[in-house]
């Protein structure tokens, strides 16, 4: 499977907060962020990402999952799930986890892969995030190509 990495800058373009009622401190999130990708591997520089994510946060601390896209100028798509802790403080909160690609379309139709992701809250509505994994599109798979 090939190694990639890459980062991104997004911009929270909807986010509902929720303050839960009874406990002090605790907060449910949900937020849709928007980016572009940079990544030496071009089947992922300059590709479009969507995530759409919850945050359960109590005294700064919580978890975070939900659901992103890759999407390409020639319409090529690549989709999965990601995981992972997100931690507050007077600085900002940084978050931390895992991804899974669950499926695409075009020449990503039957990706297999998973990596590793680590960002930052830049300001209420900015995300920078770096990301690491490895993947395999289905057609390497059949024909034992890398």
């Amino acid at each position: 499977m090939p190694d990639i990495t890459g980062s991104f800058s997004g911009q929270v373009s909807t986010q509902t907060l929720f303050s839960v009622r009874g406990q002090s401190n605790h907060q449910l999130q949900a937020a849709e962020v928007a980016g572009v990708q940079r990544s030496s591997d071009p089947d992922w520089n300059g590709t479009n990402i969507t995530y759409w994510g919850t945050t359960d946060v109590q005294a700064g601390n919580g978890t975070q999952r939900g659901y992103f896209i890759n999407e390409r100028p020639n319409s090529d798509r690549d989709w999965g799930t990601f995981e992972g802790t997100v931690a507050t403080a007077a600085t900002g909160a940084t978050l931390e986890g895992t991804f899974t690609y669950t499926g695409g379309s075009g020449k990503f139709s039957g990706i297999a892969g998973n990596g590793t992701y680590r960002g930052r809250m830049t300001s209420p509505t900015q995300v920078e995030m770096d990301w690491k994994g490895t993947y395999q599109l289905a057609g390497a798979r059949k024909t034992g190509a890398a």
